[in-house]
Formats: structure tokens, sequence, C-alpha cells
């Protein structure tokens, strides 16, 4: 450390004159002390340069006044001339040298500790260190009876320093145990024992304090001639016994009035504290009652078992913040009931760890009798709900009373999205306690007539019997919402996540094997989730399937088409029932190829189910338009005929927010006008996702094609939807055509779900007429367009080329 004085430099001024001042520069070029002229000289105040580097005042490295040249000169006395930078920002020369008086702090400072002479002490460091520390010093001189007090005493007593007091006095000011210091101060004059007593006094102001007396004997010649000692303020640690006094007593209350398990021990497994409830069920089940101050692993000496369990859970709530665990007290009997231990490290002020405590809540209210026995069996021990094996009995029960019902039965599987994140966040206890407050929460909103499980780890299962489809997709949905909206409170982290489902819809011929039965759902909740996740995917079940090597083969093919984009495309024409129209209106159909002798080709039927149980539909839908749109690119003479070509989409292409634009690109290079395209989306889809759906239509919209609702008046929803969704077409469902002839119900629905359409300005279209008598009632009814085997049957797309024509400027068309 080096002090330099810095004086501006001018060529007309001598080196004496002008403005300086000192600086004080470690050796590591920081400044530590700046004098009040620095502001003149640098522009810097003294406490903006303190603790800042030299260079930032400096113009540069080479002006450092610790550079070996500069250093050199410095030391030999010289001055040297340095580039400053001012505050401003301008730049100037100052110049620059070491003070002569510098004490160098490089040398090592050399110093001793005596003994104070007391005769020699500064008054004033006594009263500092009496107010501070809070004592004061009396004595008593026994031969003239006289006391002395330094001001520490009256200020403990709230006296003005001087008053005049007399000893007896100054008894009174103590509360109690007056003839107990008389006694003491006797003795120690008799004997000249020292002796130190614990007082409460009452203070001139009427404050109450605790302050400690201590007295020995002062002895001149081997002879007692007087006393002396100090009285010491310990009120602070009064209000810290009575404080912790409180908060045992509170402590204890608390724990006292609950039924859980409460315990806390220090590092060497002593116990801190501990409530009756704890005491009773340690008493019962290891035979003996603790006492505070025991320690656990001297008490568990003859269980070596659980007392090393013990060992490793006390050991793991020192070691983290706090964590969960579901177990009996002890593991050696079953008929102890099960609780949920809450262990918690304790720390001091310091974070030093002193301990753990835990809280054990009883969660299982069953005691070991048959018909406990009976509910363990049946039920999952976390939640309460039904288990895997107990669900799969209610779904076969369900089943064979199945032909009974006048509605279906759907099977509903979730699955917990992302879940493990919380297991590496809070541990598995936490996840248990979340699982059963969720599973709490479903049950309250499940029907009674509905079956809830858990079938393992983060997946459940809702059997939802005797519901419409549209009701039961309903429920699927609001049950997402419920898991999507609770939230789990956990050491001021917020516990929530979302869920996928499949719903499997049993209404017509089903496997009679629950076990399959799941097995498709699963595959339903795989593809919500590989779609996006929070969503509820949905399927009929498939009839006659014994085991998953149908599905396979299935699985096998697809892929193979697609792979070698082999699709077989088939057309079905629509046509006008109304009036004429001219062009070409074509549902463009699809089928599998197989090398199997017994099946030429899969239907729709066959290989639909399976593509959208294990997540290939979308791929499959966009392979159908591609191979469309490929062979249409080499008919030319379909461009002005073709009016409408429509495409099935699944949901999985359906909740596919790149659709449109696949679509947009697919049709950049193709002849044909996109308003001659249309994508049919089912109504128990747009049902289910209302509003993926209108964002879907709204982007085809904007890229030029065409949206029909297919399958319309499946249920009450049509309506509504055919009138504000914004489709163009309206395909009207099967059901309500094939029982059209017969049912006049039927005819007032369909008539009113086609003025419904009409007067929104949509098309309408109905599907599957396959007799005379349903013709000429949808003529009657004035639907736009028809389509079924009356009509037209499917036939391979090549068909449907232009027939060739010889012209004397050659062949077009064939």
């Amino acid at each position: 450390m080096k002090e330099f004085i810095i004086r501006r430099y001018r060529s007309d001024q001598s080196a004496t004159s002008g403005r300086q001042t000192v600086l004080r520069i470690d050796d590591e070029g920081k400044v530590l002390f700046a004098d009040h002229q620095a502001e003149a000289v640098l522009g810097y105040e003294s406490s903006e340069l303190e603790g800042q580097p030299v260079h930032r005042i400096l113009a540069s490295r080479q002006d450092d006044p610790f550079a070996p040249a500069n250093r050199h000169r410095i030391e030999r006395g010289q001055n040297v001339l340095v580039t400053f930078r001012h505050k401003e920002g301008f730049f100037y020369t100052a110049c620059l040298s070491l003070r002569l008086d510098v004490r160098d702090s490089d040398k090592a400072a050399s110093a001793t500790i005596a003994l104070c002479d007391s005769s020699s002490r500064d008054s004033r460091l006594l009263r500092a260190a009496e107010s501070s520390a809070g004592f004061g010093i009396w004595e008593l001189d026994t031969r003239t009876n006289e006391m002395t007090w330094t001001e520490g005493m009256f200020q403990l007593l709230e006296l003005r320093p001087g008053a005049e007091i007399t000893p007896e006095q100054a008894l009174f000011y103590c509360q109690t145990g007056q003839a107990r210091v008389r006694a003491m101060f006797r003795r120690c004059l008799r004997t000249g024992d020292a002796f130190s007593l614990n007082l409460d006094i009452v203070t001139s102001q009427q404050k109450h304090r605790r302050v400690t007396l201590s007295c020995r004997a002062l002895k001149q010649g081997g002879r007692i001639t007087g006393l002396g000692g100090t009285l010491v303020d310990r009120t602070a640690d009064m209000k810290l016994d009575r404080a912790r006094q409180h908060a045992n007593t509170m402590l204890a209350a608390v724990t006292s009035a609950t039924s859980d398990l409460v315990v806390a021990v220090d590092l060497s497994f002593n116990l801190l504290h501990f409530n009756d409830a704890w005491a009773r069920q340690f008493a019962e089940t290891f035979g003996g009652r603790p006492e505070a101050g025991d320690n656990l692993s001297d008490l568990l000496q003859e269980f070596p078992n659980e007392r090393r369990l013990m060992e490793r859970l006390w050991h793991r709530a020192f070691e983290r913040d706090n964590f969960v665990v579901e177990m009996p007290m002890a593991q050696q009997s079953r008929q102890l009931p099960v609780h949920e231990f809450h262990y918690q490290r304790l720390t001091n002020d310091q974070g030093e760890i002193t301990g753990a405590v835990h809280v054990a809540r009883r969660i299982e209210p069953w005691l070991n009798h048959a018909s406990s026995e009976e509910y363990r069996i049946r039920h999952d021990p976390v939640t309460g709900l039904m288990n895997r094996k107990a669900f799969i009995a209610r779904v076969l029960r369900t089943l064979e009373q199945k032909t009974h019902r006048e509605s279906c039965d759907s099977l509903l599987y979730l699955d917990l999205d992302e879940f493990e994140r919380f297991n590496d966040l809070a541990g598995s206890g936490t996840c248990d306690r979340y699982l059963r407050e969720l599973a709490g929460n479903l049950g309250v909103r499940v029907r009674q007539r509905d079956a809830l499980a858990r079938l393992a780890g983060d997946t459940f299962a809702l059997l939802i019997e005797n519901c419409p489809e549209a009701r039961a997709r309903k429920i699927a949905q609001e049950t997402l919402d419920l898991i999507g909206d609770f939230v789990f409170d956990w050491q001021g982290h917020s516990l929530q996540t979302t869920a996928s489902g499949g719903l499997l819809i049993l209404d017509n011929d089903v496997p009679a094997d629950p076990e399959q039965l799941l097995v498709q759902a699963a595959d339903l909740c795989h593809t919500a989730k590989t779609s996006g996740r929070n969503r509820v995917h949905a399927a009929s079940a498939i009839a006659n399937q014994t085991d998953d090597s149908v599905a396979s083969k299935r699985v096998e093919q697809i892929r193979d088409a697609l792979d070698k984009q082999s699709l077989i495309l088939e057309y079905q024409a629509m046509r006008p029932v109304a009036s004429p129209t001219w062009g070409d209106h074509i549902e463009i159909l699809c089928r599998i190829p197989t090398t199997s002798d017994d099946e030429t080709t899969l239907l729709p039927d066959d290989f639909l189910p399976i593509a959208e149980r294990f997540d290939l539909a979308k791929r499959l839908d966009r392979q159908v338009i591609r191979q469309t749109l490929e062979w249409l690119g080499n008919q030319p003479l379909l461009e002005p005929r073709l009016k409408y070509c429509g495409f099935n989409l699944s949901l999985a292409t359906v909740l596919d927010d790149t659709f449109a634009d696949f679509m947009a690109d697919a049709l950049n290079q193709s002849p044909f006008a996109p308003d001659c395209f249309c994508l049919e989306i089912r109504e128990a889809h747009a049902t289910q996702y209302p509003d993926d759906v209108a964002v879907l239509c709204d982007a085809l919209h904007r890229a030029g094609f065409r949206v029909a609702l297919d399958g319309a008046g499946a249920s009450v929803e049509s309506y509504s939807l055919a009138a504000r969704l914004p489709v163009d077409i309206i395909k009207l469902d099967r059901r309500m055509v094939q029982q059209l002839e017969e049912d006049p119900v039927q005819q007032v629905m369909l008539e009113a779900l086609h003025r419904i359409a009409e007067a929104a300005g949509k098309v309408t279209v109905a599907t599957f007429i396959e007799s005379d008598d349903a013709l000429r009632k949808v003529r009657t009814l004035g639907i736009h367009y028809g389509q079924g085997y009356r009509l037209c049957r499917p036939e391979p797309l090549d068909e449907l080329t232009p027939a060739a024509v010889d012209l004397a400027t050659g062949r077009i068309g064939g």
C-alpha cells in the first residue's frame, strides 16, 4: 500500500503550484482512500473512488504507477507525468509522486498484549462496557459501612446516576429473596466464600428484570475489609426461557390434541419431544413406555430389524428437507395399522442440522378381521379405489348383463401426463398423497352406478354403465378437466398435471374378455398421448378379437402398404337428387392390400380401428390424399369435370395443427382448384372437440378447401353443429336414412336438420340410400345429394378415367 500525491500539471506553472489530492492505493491497484480534494482534481468524490481499481481513472495501462518503469522512478523519489481520465470524459496530465511520510503495510507489524493497569484505565471505557454489556460494579467498605456503585448499577435499577440510596433501600427492588441476600452477605463476611445468585427485581420504572448478583470478599493484610461484585442483567435470557417454556407448552398442547404420532429426535436419536399418541403406540408395539431424553436406538435394542429401519429413515431425514413414507410402525406384524409418516429436518438459526421430526397419520382405518382382509384384496392400498382384479370382475359382470341394457356402456382408460416428474421433484411418498387426494376428488364426481379403479402407477380406469355415447364423451372430458384443475400444494410447490384418455365404446358386439377391452382402451389412450396429451381418443370396441395376433398382423399389413405407397383407392359417386348438376362428385375410399389367400383386401371396418389404436390413422389419411392427388395429376381431362372430391379424416388428423399446411403444400403443384376438395369430419369428433374442429375449418377455408360434417343426426348436438359450425356440407347419418321409410319421427328429424342446413347456406347429402323408397323420401324432403348402393357402388379409382376418343388431331382420354 502506497500513498501518492496527484497534482494537475501545466508547463507554465511551477512543480509545487496547482491543485493536488492524496490517493492511497493497495498493491493490487485498488483505491483505499482519497481525500476531499479528489473531486477538484479527478472529478470523483472520495466515496466514488474507494474500492475501485485505479485503472478507472487512468488513460491507459502505461500510466499505471505500479508499472515497472513508473514504479522504479517513483521509488527513487522522482516525479512521474501520468495521463488521467476525468469523470467528464476528457484527458489531462498530472504529476504523480510518492508521499515522503508513507507507512508501508507490507512490513510485518509487531505487537504485544500486557495486563492493563487499572489505575490508568480511562473511566469512559468502563462506562461504555457497562452500558453495552448490561452490568454494574458495586463495592462495600465494611469499616465505614459505605457502598459505592458504578453508573451501570444505577442504569440497571433505572435510577439517576448518583441518586442517594441505602443498601436497605436497594434490597426493596428485589421481588423475592431479600432475606436470602442478607444471609449470603453475612456468610461471605464471616467465611470469605464467594457466591452468585439469580434474582428477579422491579426497577424504579416498574419494569421486571432478571439479574445475577455476584459477591466476593475483599481482603487486606489477611483480613476482610469489604465486599465487591457485579450485578449482570439476564432479562434477555429470562425472556428467552419464558418464550421457550411457552413454546413447549404450546407444542405439548398441539401435539396432545391430535391423534397423529408426533416425535422429534436429535442427531444421536435422543428423544427431544413426543406426544402421548406416539408413546402409547410405541409402548403397544415394543412393550416399553419411553421417557424424554431416552435414546431410540437403545429402546429398540431387542428389535434389531426395526432399529436398523428406524435409523435409516432418520438418517434420510437428516439428509433431506422432508419426505413421506407409508408403513406400519413395525414391520414384524401385519396387525398394525398403516401410517403415513411425514419426516421433516430440523435446523437452527445458523442453518445447522439439529435433528428431525416426524408426524404419522393413520391412513388405514380397518382392523385385521375378515372383512378388512377382503377389502385389502379388492382395493388399492394407496387410493382406496378398486384394484385391477376387482375392476376386471366388475367389467365382466357388466358384459354378462349387457343384453338387458337399453343404452351402451363405455370404458375410459386414463394415464396422467408426465407424472414421473413429480416423483423426481417430491418423492414417492408425496406422489402417493397426490394420487390419494386426486382419487378422492374423482370418486366424488363419479356417478353412483359407475366404477372407478386404479390399475397401476398413474393409470386409472372408469366403467361408465348404461350411458349414451354422447354423454359418455362428456363424462370423459369432464374427468380430464377435473384432473387438469386439481392442484396439490407441497412445500411451496403446486403439483398439477393433465391426463390422456382412451374411451372405448361398448356398443354392439364386443369381446367377452375384459382384459382385451382394457388393451384396446389403453391403445386409444396411447394415441391421445402421442397426439398432444390432455385429450380423449374415442373409438368403438373391436369385436371377435381373441388375442393380439390379429391386431399385429393388421398393423404389419397397414405399415407395409404405407411404406410401399400401395393403398388401393376406390371412389363412390354422389348424385344430385333434387335437381340435375353437371360434373363428378366423388368420395375417396381406401382398401389395404394383403398377401393372404383368405382375403384380397382389407375393408375400412377391418383396418380403421386398428390404425386408430396404433396411431397410424394420421399417416393413413395423408397417404390417401397424396396418392389421390398423384393420380389426378395424370388426368388433365378431369380438371373441368371434378366438382367434389371428399376425404374422410380420422380424429388424429382433426387434432393435427399442421394438417391445413400439409393440404396447401400437397395441392401446390396440382392443376385442380382447392374448392373442389372437401375434408369430411365426423360428427362425433366435432361434438367432442368443437373448438379444435372450428379452428381446423377456418384454416382449411383460408386455404380454399371445403369442409363437410359427416354423420350428422347421430346425436342431438347435430342440430347445433349444423347451424353454427363453419362447414359447407352436411352429410346425414346412415341410421337416419336407413329408418326413414318406416319411422315418421326420423322423417321429421331429417327434415328439420335439412332446413337448418339450408337456412345456414349449407348443402345436405343423404348417405346409404339402398332402395327406391328411400330415394323417393330423400327427394321429397329436398335433400340436395344422395350417396349409396342404389345410386352408385364403389368403383376403382382408375374407372373414373375419361373414355378414349379418337379425333383427327389425335386421341384424347383413355
